[in-house]
């Protein structure tokens, strides 16, 4: 299979596109975006709750680093969407990672079962940034890590209600409308979802049309 640069991709009308040939195996990579939302907000308080009764965080610190944990995802959202979802497919490799973590939703906007990574992955992504972080910070990785998580589970929220619904008449649509231009007019722009702070910081906005 031939990959192309996701700015060659067009977006098709038709609403589901296959991951892979094995009807089981593309079943278990699509979910309703719900699923995943709620898994990571429960695991965000069940992280709080067992760094509450096992550690001697401070509630000072955890009213400091969970904000700074969800601000550190619109962070990673942005980068990872730009240099890895949007990296050059210049080898077969890079082809499969691009086209599967991001190049079949630019092809299948429309596909609402692919707006989230699936339960399973969830649980492994979850442990995964806990462990990591706690590499990183210690104790502290349980204040942060659950605000990491509510930005990824806000960042599934939004991204669930763009692609989803009509533009609506709220702060909503302002997202919308950004998204949209990544999806439908230029895909070199535009690449925060849950905020567009980045794309300001790092002056990747969509150019406005004068007059």
């Amino acid at each position: 299979m031939d990959y192309k640069p996701i700015n060659q991709i067009q977006p098709k009308n038709s609403v589901r596109g296959k991951m892979f040939d094995n009807p089981v195996l593309d079943k278990l990579t699509t979910t309703h975006a719900a699923i995943p939302i709620t898994m990571l907000v429960l695991f965000g308080f069940g992280f709080l709750y067992w760094g509450a009764q096992h550690t001697f965080v401070t509630l000072e610190t955890y009213a400091m680093l969970v904000p700074v944990g969800i601000l550190s995802w619109t962070l990673f959202e942005y980068l990872m969407h730009k240099h890895l979802y949007h990296m050059l497919p210049t080898n077969k490799v890079k082809g499969w990672i691009q086209y599967n973590m991001h190049g079949l939703h630019h092809e299948y906007p429309k596909d609402k079962s692919r707006l989230a990574m699936p339960p399973i992955m969830i649980i492994l992504i979850a442990f995964l940034f806990l462990g990591v972080f706690r590499l990183l910070m210690g104790d502290y990785a349980f204040a942060f890590t659950p605000g990491f998580l509510f930005g990824y589970a806000g960042y599934l929220f939004v991204h669930y209600i763009v692609h989803a619904y009509r533009p609506p008449k709220n702060i909503f649509k302002t997202l919308w409308v950004h998204h949209a231009i990544h999806h439908y007019k230029d895909p070199d722009v535009a690449f925060g979802v849950s905020s567009p702070l980045w794309d300001y910081v790092f002056g990747t906005l969509p150019k406005k049309k004068k007059g």
